[in-house]
């Protein structure tokens, strides 16, 4: 069952599979909706300057913390965190607003839930817009034929039971030093220490990683069909060039890709205007 707590037409949480996740909702109500989906490990307020962008403009913006993330939201156990459950949330999200079809945009682990949704559920959406994390199986591919799997070594680390807590426990540099090699400043990391270790997520928002070997073919491999737009910043740390190259494969509708020259894995914080202009293009295509 799903139901959704509304003020005056805004959407401040819903509730899914028996949790409750908050929900960032502005810009003017009877705007065209986007529903923006953080990735790891960041809440929706990573999507903050580019929503103000956004609603200036006459947009609606929807931004949950996501499964993990929301302090209502945090189950136990990897079964929890696998993609289909993680899709689900976000289709309870957009029957909540309850305006049909929207235009969806990722990052991170917020562009795999999208990718997966807008194969899964195209009818949910409008216009598909991935940033920085290419289609899954696109992802896949580039693991073995390109330095992908050497940018992914921390995904193995974070794979071994515990070993993230303790370090967050005992010696959280090394956890910083490892956010500050994937590009994030001293304010990201502050942020990433006060929100998602602080505040007891850490294993929950592990388990997203912990979950991937879960995954069926389908939540790998299915075409999109829906307008797609990938983002991809050419000083990306933790992602190649060659898995955005694969990603058009993997798209069966109109699709581009837009590289940023000089930016990294970060685009929502360090290249927000530019990231909102392309999102508005891509909605108004």
């Amino acid at each position: 069952m799903m139901s959704a707590q509304t003020s005056q037409h805004r959407i401040t949480s819903i509730t899914n599979d028996g949790l409750v996740f908050d929900v960032a909702d502005s810009g003017p109500v009877d705007g065209p909706v986007i529903v923006l989906l953080h990735g790891f490990p960041q809440k929706a307020s990573v999507w903050n300057h580019v929503t103000e962008i956004l609603n200036a403009h006459g947009y609606r913006t929807i931004a949950p913390d996501q499964r993990g993330y929301s302090g209502g939201a945090r189950p136990h156990g990897v079964m929890a965190y696998r993609m289909p459950t993680l899709v689900s949330d976000v289709v309870a999200l957009v029957k909540a607003v309850d305006r049909g079809a929207v235009h969806l945009v990722g990052h991170d682990w917020g562009s795999a839930v999208a990718w997966s949704l807008a194969g899964a559920h195209p009818g949910h959406v409008r216009t598909l817009t991935a940033v920085s994390v290419p289609h899954n199986a696109a992802f896949l591919q580039a693991m073995i034929s390109s330095d992908q799997m050497l940018r992914s070594y921390y995904m193995f680390l974070f794979q071994v039971p515990g070993l993230m807590e303790r370090l967050a426990r005992h010696t959280p540099s090394v956890i910083h030093t490892l956010l500050g090699k994937a590009g994030m400043d001293r304010q990201q990391i502050r942020q990433f220490q006060a929100d998602i270790v602080d505040a007891g997520a850490l294993t929950a928002t592990l388990n997203w990683y912990r979950a991937m070997a879960l995954m069926k073919p389908a939540d790998i491999f299915r075409k999109v069909s829906v307008p797609t737009l990938h983002v991809w910043g050419d000083q990306d740390a933790a992602l190649s060039r060659r898995g955005a190259e694969l990603t058009e494969r993997h798209v069966s509708g109109p699709y581009q890709l837009r590289v940023m020259p000089g930016v990294g894995h970060w685009i929502p914080e360090q290249s927000p205007g530019a990231l909102a202009q392309l999102v508005m293009e891509q909605v108004e295509r």
